[in-house]
């Protein structure tokens, strides 16, 4: 029986997807749970751009009524959160016109 791997690491960020907790080189992050969501997301399928649509309906499980920007504004709080500089970031990144991933 294969055994599921449920730590994704990505450099120093190490996701938890049994405990769905969040580290950025060794340090605990305090994620809420759609900020988590959005961030096991992208971390699952590193290098592939979600849109804004595609991560609301992979996250919220229906279609986008309320516009980008609710997206904008959790990947702002996540980068805020992991990375070091959010104006540089490490990890989230922004495909810009398209939509966001992580390398």
């Amino acid at each position: 029986m294969e055994t599921q791997k449920s730590e994704i690491v990505i450099d120093g960020l190490c996701i938890n997807t049994e405990e769905k907790t969040v580290k950025v080189d060794g340090e605990q992050i305090r994620l809420t749970s759609t900020e988590y969501k959005i961030l096991e997301l992208l971390a699952k399928n590193r290098g592939r751009v979600f849109s804004a649509d595609d991560i609301y309906r992979n996250v919220w499980k229906e279609d986008n009524i309320v516009g980008d920007n609710t997206i904008a504004v959790h990947v702002r709080h996540i980068r805020e959160k992991i990375e070091i500089n959010p104006k540089e970031p490490r990890y989230l990144k922004v495909v810009w016109g398209i939509g966001y991933k992580i390398d």
